[in-house]
């Protein structure tokens, strides 16, 4: 499947989540990373977003810890949590 295609459902499926705090941390954390990300990370990204919300959500704050399978340099860039908005 050509790259864009692949990015453009990703990004839409980060933006859908279920709920509006999964939608901020996935969706965020696509629009922040994806322009920069190999195709190994966008398949990484692909598997992953196949997990639970409060899976993922647990794991970016560091309230679970993270499954062996997902650590490495993607989950530590979505531990830092910066890229998602807050509203003042």
């Amino acid at each position: 499947m050509d790259r864009e295609i692949r990015l453009k459902r990703l990004r839409f499926r980060a933006w859908h989540r279920g709920t509006k705090e999964a939608d901020l941390m996935v969706g965020g954390f696509f629009d922040a990373h994806s322009a920069d990300w190999s195709d190994e990370d966008i398949a990484w990204f692909e598997a992953f977003i196949e997990e639970q919300d409060v899976d993922i959500m647990a794991w970016a704050m560091g309230a679970q810890a993270v499954p062996e399978r997902w650590a490495g340099a993607m989950m530590e860039r979505m531990k830092t949590l910066t890229y998602v908005p807050i509203a003042e």
